[in-house]
């Protein structure tokens, strides 16, 4: 219930953020209005001492949200891929947040898997492992299964972790509409829209059976990409609580000395890492949304292994020419074909300048692509695209965020195996491909093929569609002009077959 009795919580959120210090890095980031600031003084300076003291060695906003519990490091990590609320220096931090919570013991597991699978942990693996990772909704085991001996990794939701969810949700409701409430300058942001995208992402991470079929689909997508694999996973070893997957044998994608001294090319990883993510996003329109290095392992063969599907992103075929088209424009630095772009797409207001537009772009990209290779960011381009957009009014698309997110993400991840990697150099083939493919005049026949096949769909019903609307049309069709001479039925038919001759002769004549 999304009443008064939240405040209570918010008061504890507020109090924890203030004795960690992470009060002011929070709305510094957001740069927050005067109004908010001082709600968020009230809610926290007096009640500090009721604040959770979290651990010391983390950075302020990462100690405060650990501090609370699973559905704030859940909600900082949603945070993390809306740049544009958090600023992107707090999002990265935010990113970060992983793995950081004390896992619940191996005999709950065992029963939360026994009740689940409706048979003992014993006559389904040989073997169940200590926890190998735990996460802010469940954690994973090592196991190997009874009847062939493969290696799987179990993952086994958190006890008590949905009831937990929906009481601190409540209270991000709460205080998303007093923040639009407070300041209406962030409506803008959309804050309520937030906290709904979060509640969304949180209800299919619950239910593990819509993470499996996330794994499954991802697995078909990209069955043909060479150097990538994904864990497959076992339907019959899987509920709602539980999900069993192939288990991830390789090093971890975040510890380049180890990458090293095993003999992998991390500059071809790096590249591998940014190319996928691009062709997953623009081929399939169905992208892993979280790609970290805590969700990649590198195999002996040196193909990437990407696994947890928890959060993953979805554009439709529309967004994903308007993405390439704007993605193509900066890497050409054809700033007005990027401001064309956007108006056509609607993204920003009709009544704006779109010279002005452009030169504010313009403003964006030259100075990024006047560095050199280790100063070329996608990160700071995103910075400063959020402050030109806000600036002429572009309402927040959080299917693009979440694309746009994710790309800082994989960037920071290829530019940690290669720090000379160039960006744009490395996403050009993919994205002039996809271009190639879905712009040119194939794409066109492809296109109308498709509309083809949608009117031959609904062919039948349009006869007695017409029957019925047609009356009502010519009832509310304003009176023909008077003809001056009445030709009749068969004077009419006359003219009609004159006018197609006319035109066939002329037709004949031009071919």
């Amino acid at each position: 219930m999304r009443g008064p009795h939240n405040i209570w919580r918010l008061i504890r959120t507020g109090a924890t953020f203030e004795r960690t210090g992470a009060m002011k890095v929070a709305l510094d980031a957001m740069n927050a209005p005067a109004r908010i600031r001082i709600a968020a003084r009230i809610l926290g300076w007096p009640f500090a001492w009721l604040g959770y003291k979290g651990d010391p060695a983390m950075p302020p906003v990462t100690r405060a949200i650990t501090a609370l519990g699973p559905a704030y490091v859940k909600f900082g990590q949603i945070l993390s891929t809306r740049p544009d609320v958090v600023g992107v220096d707090l999002a990265n931090q935010l990113a970060m947040l992983q793995d950081r919570l004390a896992p619940f013991s191996q005999e709950q597991a065992r029963r939360t898997v026994a009740a689940e699978l409706g048979r003992p942990v014993e006559t389904l693996f040989s073997e169940f492992s200590e926890p190998v990772a735990a996460a802010s909704i469940a954690q994973v085991h090592r196991a190997r299964r009874l009847d062939n001996g493969r290696e799987v990794a179990v993952k086994v939701l958190r006890p008590g972790i949905e009831s937990a969810f929906r009481r601190d949700i409540d209270a991000f409701h709460f205080a998303a509409t007093m923040i639009e409430r407070l300041s209406p300058a962030t409506r803008r942001l959309r804050p309520l829209g937030v906290v709904n995208h979060f509640e969304s992402v949180v209800a299919g991470e619950l239910d593990l059976r819509l993470e499996a079929a996330s794994a499954s689909e991802f697995a078909e997508n990209t069955a043909g990409d060479e150097g990538m694999a994904v864990p497959v996973p076992y339907w019959h070893l899987s509920a709602r609580r539980v999900l069993t997957t192939d288990w991830a044998e390789g090093l971890p994608l975040g510890d380049v000395a180890v990458l090293r001294a095993a003999g992998h090319d991390l500059p071809r990883i790096g590249a591998r890492v940014l190319q996928l993510f691009l062709c997953h996003a623009l081929r399939d329109g169905y992208f892993h949304a979280d790609m970290h290095q805590g969700n990649m392992k590198v195999a002996a063969n040196g193909e990437i292994i990407i696994y947890d599907f928890g959060i993953m992103g979805e554009i439709d075929e529309y967004t994903r020419r308007v993405y390439a088209e704007i993605l193509m424009g900066f890497i050409r630095r054809d700033y007005e074909r990027v401001a064309r772009v956007h108006f056509e797409a609607g993204y920003v207001p009709r009544d704006r300048d779109i010279k002005e537009f452009a030169r504010a772009l313009r403003a964006v990209g030259e100075p990024i692509f006047g560095a050199d290779a280790s100063r070329i960011s996608m990160a700071n381009l995103l910075a400063y695209l959020f402050e030109v957009t806000e600036r002429f009014g572009m309402a927040t698309r959080t299917e693009l965020i979440l694309l746009q997110r994710t790309m800082v993400v994989v960037e920071g991840v290829a530019r940690s195996l290669d720090p000379q990697i160039n960006i744009w150099e490395v996403a050009r083939p993919v994205v002039e491909s996809y271009i190639r493919d879905n712009l040119g005049p194939k794409a066109a026949a492809r296109d109308l093929t498709r509309a083809v096949q949608v009117l031959g769909r609904f062919a039948p019903l349009l006869p007695e569609y017409l029957e019925r609307r047609m009356p009502e049309l010519l009832r509310e069709a304003p009176p023909p002009p008077e003809p001056r001479r009445r030709w009749g039925f068969a004077g009419g038919m006359a003219l009609g077959a004159v006018v197609a001759l006319a035109g066939a002769a002329l037709g004949a004549w031009l071919g």
